[in-house]
């Protein structure tokens, strides 16, 4: 038994086929089915019940599946170990963001890395929050950017930057009159929000000291499951207001006709933006290299926290 049968299993009973399973580890069919065949005599038990119209897995056979997959991903882990001894700050690194962050940091760190890390060869992975942290704590990420504390005990952080909200509105909206905004004075009715899961809504409905329920209003235009700049989109159309992190400021909808943006009164609302790892992560040199890159290429319209 190898590593790459562990592959072979976990392939088949993901995919529940033979032969895509066989195209995906880049086998062929007949070697695949033949290796897997040979690990059922070893083990005793049938892990597949298989016929001319499907395949299955048994009952053991979904436990032994488990096991193969913590297999690998000790033997994963112990090759990282053995990686990041030698270089740490060479070969590959999984990075998450949520899509809150991801299009405005990634344009600036990209070049930044091509620089001053060219060895390091970056996966990029954008989803929610949540997905992330329990990505990062299964060791599906290597590091992720993220606006909130971890909330799991086995993930720690370095604080990169702290991060203003603007308010942005259309051009005759009557607060464009003044020259900073206080975010009480808005109507919660006109507050146009990403879905639940996006953890900027859950920092406007703190900035702003709403309920959950006092956005709800069946006369503006429904926000579920949008993108932030659907919702600029919107406010550009004059359907509402809503708050921005200061990193967006930069993006090419700032110059769009129909939206006007002003510094939020209180100065205090905004978020921390942190680079969050494993505690017992063994390229520590890579997460602070990043800290000190990523706080170095910020614009001034964000605070860092190093630099």
């Amino acid at each position: 038994m190898n590593t790459r049968d562990l592959e072979y299993l976990i392939a088949v009973a993901e995919e529940l086929h033979f032969g895509r399973a066989a195209e995906r580890c880049h086998a062929s069919q007949p070697a695949l089915s033949g290796q897997l065949r040979k690990l059922e005599d070893r083990l005793g038990v049938k892990v597949f019940e298989r016929n001319k119209r499907h395949v299955r897995l048994t009952e053991i056979g979904n436990q032994i599946v488990e096991r193969a997959k913590a297999v690998l991903y000790h033997v994963d882990a112990m090759e990282r170990v053995a990686a990041a001894h030698r270089d740490p700050l060479a070969g590959t690194c999984t990075l998450g963001m949520p899509p809150t962050i991801g299009p405005f940091l990634t344009p600036l760190l990209l070049p930044a890395l091509k620089h001053y890390l060219p060895d390091l060869h970056l996966n990029l992975v954008e989803d929610f929050t949540d997905n992330l942290e329990r990505q990062l704590s299964d060791g599906q990420l290597d590091i992720a950017v993220l606006a909130t504390s971890p909330t799991r005990a086995i993930l720690s952080e370095i604080v990169l930057y702290d991060e203003p909200f603007w308010v942005a509105m259309p051009n005759d909206h009557p607060l464009t009159q003044n020259d900073v905004v206080d975010v009480e004075k808005i109507e919660p009715s006109e507050l146009l929000l990403l879905s639940d899961g996006h953890c900027l809504r859950d920092q406007i409905y703190e900035v702003c000291k709403l309920n959950k329920s006092a956005t709800a209003d069946d006369r503006g235009p429904r926000t579920q499951k949008t993108s932030l700049s659907t919702i600029l989109s919107l406010v550009g159309s004059g359907l509402g207001i809503t708050l921005v992190p200061a990193m967006s400021l930069s993006d090419a909808w700032v110059t769009d006709a129909g939206i006007a943006i002003r510094p939020e009164k209180s100065g205090t609302a905004g978020r921390t933006v942190r680079l969050t790892y494993r505690r017992e992560y063994p390229r520590m040199a890579l997460v602070e290299k990043l800290a000190d890159i990523i706080a170095g290429i910020v614009p001034n319209t964000v605070h860092p926290a190093r630099r």
